[in-house]
């Protein structure tokens, strides 16, 4: 067929390569413009789907809106029969959902109707659920409301991190979608209505939602440094030598202990919350590379008894 591929980050790069691997002709890709990088942001980079396309030589359009007439006529003379959208970033207005022949498909990260919107891999960890999926919807007006047509469930492990679960998600997103699309193509693709119970929003992460408090249950500050790793992170302060830094907490475990919350229980890292305590099992000062909790401790020599902000 002909696919308009939308989408940006590196999510939505395994879906476009497994439709090109099928042979179907991708018309065009819409993506996110390039965004200033590097550490004084002063050069602009193109998105991962825009770089992994451009590799394939197809055309690549980064418009900053699609509500004007000049970008949806621009949009419908691709003469596209569908637009797969995988975590795009832009709202499509009614003339671009109804701007290809059979319409747009989305691949979204989560079990629908839970976790409608921006951030469902992250809510999903942080809510503590231990199942979510990818699931391929029509696209209509609403956030996230479209009728299902394919939909594959996976495990959330008790100590599995966002970045793992996206890249379980972002692969078996691209086999459904590629099988969605077949049927898409063979006219035997049967859609289904959400249910209208069980509808929750997965809004986007805050910076307040970023810094952990220590007051929260440990399972709740388990779940918080998994479904925030290893993007944005969760943080917190430590006393090292004479300064209070701000160190990037990347994974955890479950432990026992009791003790005022934040207090540091012992040399393994054992910090007490307000119902049981994590043991920090990967941490990152500012500045410095990603360690081990044994490796961090070392260098940091965090004493027991300290009791972090």
């Amino acid at each position: 067929m002909r696919i308009i591929f939308m989408g940006t980050p590196d999510f939505s790069v395994p879906i476009l390569n497994a439709l090109i691997g099928q042979g179907h002709e991708i018309v065009a890709v819409y993506s996110q413009p390039p965004r200033p990088a590097g550490r004084r942001g002063l050069e602009l980079t193109p998105s991962p789907v825009q770089r992994n396309a451009e590799q394939f030589g197809i055309e690549v359009r980064t418009p900053k809106s699609l509500k004007g007439e000049d970008e949806q006529q621009a949009f419908r003379d691709l003469q596209a029969d569908v637009a797969v959208v995988v975590a795009y970033g832009l709202i499509l207005p009614p003339a671009i959902l109804e701007g290809t022949r059979l319409g747009c498909y989305n691949g979204h990260a989560s079990l629908l109707p839970r976790w409608r919107g921006a951030a469902p891999i992250q809510r999903a960890i942080m809510a503590g659920d231990v199942e979510t999926g990818i699931m391929i919807m029509k696209m209509d007006e609403g956030l996230d409301t479209g009728p299902v047509a394919m939909a594959e469930k996976i495990k959330i492990t008790a100590d599995m991190t966002a970045g793992e679960l996206h890249d379980q998600l972002s692969m078996a997103g691209a086999d459904l979608m590629v099988r969605a699309m077949a049927a898409l193509e063979r006219d035997s693709l049967t859609l289904t209505p959400q249910a209208e119970e069980g509808v929750t929003y997965a809004s986007k992460i805050t910076k307040v939602e970023t810094r952990i408090d220590w007051t929260l249950p440990a399972i709740d500050v388990h779940n918080r440094i998994r479904g925030l790793a290893p993007f944005p992170g969760t943080w917190c302060e430590m006393e090292i030598g004479e300064n209070l830094e701000r160190v990037k907490l990347l994974r955890s475990i479950l432990a026992t202990g009791v003790g005022e919350p934040g207090t540091v229980l012992d040399d393994d890292l054992r910090i007490a919350c307000g119902e049981g305590a994590v043991r920090l099992r990967s941490l990152q000062r500012a500045g410095g590379k990603v360690m081990d909790g044994q490796e961090f401790q070392r260098g940091a020599k965090i004493a027991q008894g300290m009791r972090l902000p």
